[in-house]
């Protein structure tokens, strides 16, 4: 059997010698406190949970949905107006099985061979992915810790601009937990209005920003629907991870295209998740403060904890990660990674997971309450790996 050229594009999974690690050390009965996958802890709330089940027991609810029901989409509409301030219309709106599944199928939209598009390094590794798939050529702009981990339009040379066919932006970044400004946004949509890129703005994190940080939409801003869409996802503001129910939300001609293609392989996201999503996006928002609460409290256990030990870890302003650069006297994120798991029992992620940029550095998330974050720190200490010279 010969495979297509097309698989050729990706690597190998950056993460299988360690997840194959991981899994011997847990056979072996090995203490582990697992920080890698950014899947959260806590409970989905129990109205959706209710809706799911109700819904799955009416057995119409089994056919093919075939599209968005009238009640999503308007519950979308109603809570970007009431949560975010914007008024968005049902013809805005499409829902895709999670935002990693709509990123990865856009760039067949939007995309031919050979076109450029603009991902932000360190990025969520589907951005990437989309791209090649769609077999567009990546252009990387830097997000590091000169810039404070955001976008810098300015430097992104003319020619480079003029090809693009559309740019992805990411805040509450994932890995790095960096947080937009209206200053940020405002250069973006008019980068993207001069030289006519669309913008996809992955808003995944709205709901986890610390110290006072109010999170909101890309679409909020003037001038944004024309120039871009954002996808926006249930997963960690509601804990339905496993349920994988996003949205694209903007330009409606995108959102045209987009529902288009997935016609073409899928029928419809499964009636009783659409239910389910309908009671989230109808929830008070006192427990998803809450929970934001906790991740803070979270954040500052990793991050001071680790400072105090001597790995000097800066609080990030948003998302349920941590990143930080690797100690000295490693080579690579991976085999400090690996190192780490063996001496400490402590998972994460590595930076060159993330794109080019993201190598020297880890990601932790913050999926352990703080208590159990404390004893992972401990452990670091304790393992004696952060004295390696």
């Amino acid at each position: 059997m010969e495979f297509s050229r097309r698989m050729q594009r990706f690597g190998d999974e950056v993460f299988l010698a360690l997840d194959e690690r991981k899994r011997a050390l847990e056979r072996e009965g090995k203490k582990l406190y697992n920080l890698s996958i950014g899947t959260p802890d806590f409970v989905p709330p129990l109205a959706v949970r209710k809706a799911l089940a109700e819904a799955a027991m009416d057995p119409d609810n089994w056919k093919y949905a075939l599209r968005d029901t009238d009640e999503l989409l308007e519950a979308v509409c109603a809570y970007y107006a009431r949560r975010f301030g914007v008024a968005i219309t049902p013809d805005q709106v499409a829902s895709c099985y999670g935002s990693q599944e709509g990123i990865g199928h856009i760039g067949l939209v939007l995309c031919d061979e050979g076109d450029t598009v603009l991902l932000p390094s360190p990025c969520y590794p589907v951005f990437i992915a989309g791209a090649m798939m769609a077999g567009a050529e990546p252009w990387y702009y830097p997000m590091t810790a000169e810039t404070g981990f955001l976008p810098r339009v300015s430097d992104i040379p003319e020619e480079v601009a003029r090809r693009a066919k559309y740019m992805v932006v990411s805040l509450p970044s994932n890995p790095m937990g960096s947080v937009g400004t209206p200053e940020v946004y405002r250069e973006i949509i008019d980068f993207a209005k001069h030289w006519d890129i669309l913008i996809l703005h992955d808003n995944a994190y709205s709901d986890i920003l610390y110290d006072g940080l109010e999170g909101g939409s890309f679409l909020s801003y003037e001038g944004a629907a024309e120039v871009g869409c954002e996808f926006f996802s249930l997963s960690k503001s509601f804990n339905l991870t496993g349920a994988r129910i996003s949205f694209l939300i903007g330009r409606r001609d995108v959102v045209a295209a987009f529902r288009k293609l997935r016609s073409q392989i899928d029928f419809g996201m499964f009636l009783p998740l659409q239910k389910a999503a309908v009671a989230a996006l109808r929830e008070p928002r006192e427990p998803v403060l809450r929970q934001r609460d906790d991740y803070e409290a979270r954040r500052n256990a990793l991050c001071d904890g680790l400072s105090s030990i001597g790995w000097e870890t800066p609080r990030n302003a948003g998302s349920m990660f941590v990143y930080t650069k690797i100690p000295d006297g490693y080579a690579t994120s991976a085999e400090f990674c690996l190192a780490l798991m063996e001496r400490a029992g402590v998972v994460c992620t590595p930076g060159s997971g993330f794109g080019p940029l993201g190598e020297g550095y880890v990601r932790f998330a913050l999926v352990l309450p703080p208590e159990e974050l404390k004893k992972a720190v401990r452990a670091i200490d304790e393992s004696g790996i952060l004295k390696k010279a």
